[in-house]
């Protein structure tokens, strides 16, 4: 099932604690491309994120962002004696390293990520609330693609159709198109009173048959149109395998245009263009 890149999310939970709120949105992009924003509280679990994105995602530029709003906002802080004592260990081995002697700023030390921490909250159980918080709100996200995706690939599947029908149009102009040259020949022999036998007359509408051929260009655009069926009902990412579809329909758009016999079939192939464009502006958007 094809799902667009193009979605939002957002979810929010309660606790006696605080508030923990999700906010994911993502747009069409080359390749898988997350951008986080996180309390500093909870910067470490980034990378377990990204490896949950990475198995949900295959594509699409994601922007993440995670609020925590506590109760009380006046909520005595505590000192996190374990951290503060690495970050001034470390801090005097560099002074040593240096041969330094400058001293600590405190505010900064307060200032480290995680040295200052509310004292009502648990460590563990805001990181297991955020993570349920985010799998939920990815779920959403996931979900808004799918049905983005259904639509995109209705639009999809019409212009696919309308295809089909102008290659079985143009199947009926070419036969038509060599009876108007035959009797333009006619007239123009007629009207130079040049002699012109039947059999010359044959040869020539013959060698323009040959050169006007889009038999294999009409073939190609219908098995085009299958491969493009078939992804769109793939289990997988199908959007960059549809891209490179809309090359192969386009160049035998071209052809068709440039062995164009009348106005009908260069018409046809323009309409054919107009169609491909219309698809391939829309699977920008598909994984």
């Amino acid at each position: 099932m094809a799902l667009s890149m193009t979605a939002f999310a957002r979810q929010e939970a309660q606790q006696e604690w605080g508030t923990l709120s999700w906010e994911i949105r993502s747009v069409n992009q080359r390749y898988l491309e997350p951008h986080f924003r996180l309390p500093d509280t909870l910067r470490a679990l980034e990378p377990t994120l990204r490896e949950r994105l990475r198995q949900k995602l295959a594509r699409g530029k994601v922007d993440i962002s995670l609020r925590f709003t506590p109760a009380d906002q006046q909520a005595t802080l505590e000192l996190n004696e374990p951290l503060l004592n690495q970050v001034i260990g470390t801090a005097e081995q560099l002074q040593q390293r240096l041969d330094v002697s400058a001293p600590l700023d405190i505010m900064r030390l307060l200032q480290w990520p995680g040295v200052m921490q509310s004292a009502q909250v648990d460590p563990d159980e805001l990181r297991q609330t955020a993570l349920s918080l985010f799998n939920d709100t990815l779920e959403e996200l996931i979900e808004h693609r799918r049905r983005e995706g259904n639509s995109l690939v209705a639009h999809i599947e019409q212009r696919l159709t309308q295809i089909l029908d102008i290659v079985e149009q143009v199947g009926d102009y070419l036969p038509e198109a060599l009876q108007r040259y035959r009797a333009q020949l006619k007239q123009k022999a007629l009207d130079m009173a040049i002699e012109l036998d039947d059999g010359r007359l044959e040869q020539e509408v013959l060698i323009l048959a040959q050169k006007a051929d889009v038999d294999e260009e009409l073939d190609r655009l219908k098995t085009h149109v299958k491969e493009a069926q078939r992804a769109l009902k793939s289990s997988g990412p199908c959007g960059r395998r549809l891209d490179f579809l809309m090359q192969e329909f386009n160049r035998e758009a071209n052809t068709l245009g440039s062995k164009a016999l009348s106005t009908d079939i260069t018409q046809a192939a323009v309409d054919l263009k107009v169609l491909i464009e219309q698809m391939r502006e829309q699977i920008q958007n598909i994984e």
